[in-house]
């Protein structure tokens, strides 16, 4: 700890967001508290970074009764940021989905010091990744995104305008809210020849899709076809991986919770739902128990969205010590509220 913050890999994402539980949880069992209805689960594990397969996907397979609920408070939201004047706390409604998928061209092999005897495949990649690197925003709005914009006053029904509105009032916003209105399409992998040279035959680039909750496959075409445009029939287009977008319901009793603790705690300021570009452990819940809602939710009052964001999984991670605290509170508080 260092000036006011406590400084690490994970302080962000998400060691800190287990203390400020732990710690509540275990100040309530002091403090003689007990549920008066239901019961307080603490539930901890240490591979959502690589899915699941050992920790929450393990868990809620193979001893479903040990975490059932009805009610989960996960990773995914909680940082505040400055809107029209107010301080707005976003509340993860959602994940998006994630499909993967292979661009593959081809060509004919040659020597490379001959480069005109073979057809090399790499080369045709190039302008792809142009038109992925140069791609304009997707607007592709289920339920969670329309309600953002709205919870911001934007008309949801003009997406375009509405980002273009978000851009005016603060551009540094527009990085982390624009990939929640649409399908994301990033390059991330490359592979060509296997000898530096022998001229590729073939070529293949790897994408990082994530599609909105409640759309697919379908959705990820679409979006592949509009950015690659007529010569997307020329590559191979193969998915590798295909996981569909989950959400939780908008309005509910633990959404009204948070909303009178946030107007509690933090006077004049709202929540507003968003959703997760990423990943996390709601899925499993979410798929095991159709009836649980699941949001993301740590508070941080004291460092904002935009301090907070680029910081994950990056250097100089950390948090302010007095968020630590605020969040412990509210997860303390909730429970009471919730469970009596």
């Amino acid at each position: 700890m260092q000036d006011g913050f406590l400084w690490g890999r994970g302080a962000l994402d998400m060691k800190s967001q287990v203390a400020a539980e732990a710690v509540a949880g275990a100040a309530l069992a002091r403090a003689g508290w007990r549920p008066a209805g239901g019961e307080l689960k603490l539930v901890f594990v240490a591979d959502e970074e690589t899915g699941g397969e050992l920790g929450a996907q393990w868990l809620t397979k193979h001893h479903p009764d040990k975490v059932r609920c009805d009610m989960l408070l996960n990773e995914g939201g909680g940082e505040a940021f400055e809107w029209d004047g107010r301080r707005h706390y976003g509340v993860c409604c959602a994940e998006k989905g994630v499909f993967r998928f292979t661009i593959t061209a081809t060509g004919a092999a040659g020597h490379a010091s001959l480069p005109r005897t073979g057809d090399n495949a790499l080369l045709k990649l190039g302008p792809v990744l142009v038109k992925l690197g140069r791609q304009r925003p997707s607007f592709e709005l289920t339920a969670g995104p329309q309600a953002l914009l709205r919870g911001l006053g934007l008309d949801s029904d003009d997406p375009e305008e509405a980002l273009a509105g978000i851009a005016r009032a603060d551009p540094a916003l527009v990085p982390l809210l624009e990939p929640m209105l649409g399908v994301t399409l990033t390059p991330t992998m490359a592979h060509a020849s296997g000898k530096i040279n022998v001229i590729p035959s073939r070529a293949s680039l790897k994408v990082d899709c994530r599609v909105p909750p409640g759309l697919g496959e379908d959705a990820a075409r679409r979006r592949i076809e509009q950015v690659l445009g007529e010569h997307a029939g020329d590559f191979e287009i193969a998915f590798t991986e295909t996981v569909t977008g989950n959400e939780s319901a908008l309005q509910t009793p633990l959404m009204a919770a948070i909303e009178r603790w946030v107007a509690a705690s933090d006077p004049g300021a709202e929540t507003v739902p968003v959703i997760l570009p990423g990943f996390s452990d709601s899925r499993w819940f979410r798929d095991a128990f159709p009836e649980c809602v699941a949001y993301g939710f740590f508070p941080q009052r004291h460092m904002s969205l935009l301090q907070a964001a680029p910081l994950v999984h990056n250097a100089d991670e950390r948090i302010d010590v007095r968020d630590l605290g605020f969040a412990a509170g509210f997860y303390a508080d909730i429970a009471c509220e919730l469970l009596g």
